[in-house]
């Protein structure tokens, strides 16, 4: 099986989440994603390289590189151990955005995060808020479409409830359900966790 991806003129992360879909799908054959920049095709690079499949890049122009990836029958086994472990992984979420650089910017980052939890299976188990990232959850919130979508995919969505006392918004939750940090922290010890600040 032979299949081409044109992602040029997506944005991160869309060329890597494309690719492993349709990786995904796949028992065997051979993926050739195309993409316009130089970011592009470092992450889909390493995203053949994460997996453990071989590929190779071929520049046809100044902004246009295709990547190959091969996948083999023997690569899905391996997958399944990936799958079995990343599905009982739990996310924590402190902050209604990423890292402690520019505003706007960590903004950008929660959501594409977020956005690429929807887009990559397996799912998390749960994904826990507590302090500002309780307002991802609420009515307004960029992301709450994708949250929704998690939630009906069957993520057990939590926010801490004393955070949403504090920010005086507990009547706003759009999605999941309202915790305390006794359950937050039992969902954490039980499962791989992820802490997004």
């Amino acid at each position: 099986m032979s299949k081409e991806l044109d992602c040029r003129g997506e944005l991160c992360p869309r060329p890597v989440i494309l690719t492993k879909k349709e990786l995904d799908n796949m028992t065997g054959g051979t993926i050739t994603t195309i993409v316009d920049n130089e970011v592009a095709k470092e992450n889909v690079s390493k995203l053949a390289q994460s997996l453990g499949l071989s590929f190779t890049v071929d520049k046809k122009k100044e902004d246009e590189y295709h990547i190959q990836i091969v996948k083999g029958q023997a690569d899905v086994v391996v997958g399944e151990v990936k799958v079995e472990n990343l599905s009982k992984s739990t996310i924590a979420i402190g902050s209604d955005k990423m890292g402690s650089g520019g505003e706007e910017l960590g903004k950008i980052l929660i959501k594409s995060f977020i956005y690429t939890v929807k887009e990559t299976e397996p799912y998390p188990e749960n994904i826990v808020f507590y302090n500002s990232g309780v307002n991802l959850t609420c009515e307004g919130s960029p992301v709450l479409d994708d949250l929704k979508a998690l939630s009906e995919n069957g993520v057990d969505i939590q926010s801490c409830g004393t955070c949403l006392d504090y920010y005086n918004i507990k009547d706003k939750l759009a999605v999941g359900g309202i915790s305390n940090m006794y359950t937050i922290y039992e969902k954490m010890k039980k499962a791989n966790t992820i802490n997004i600040n």
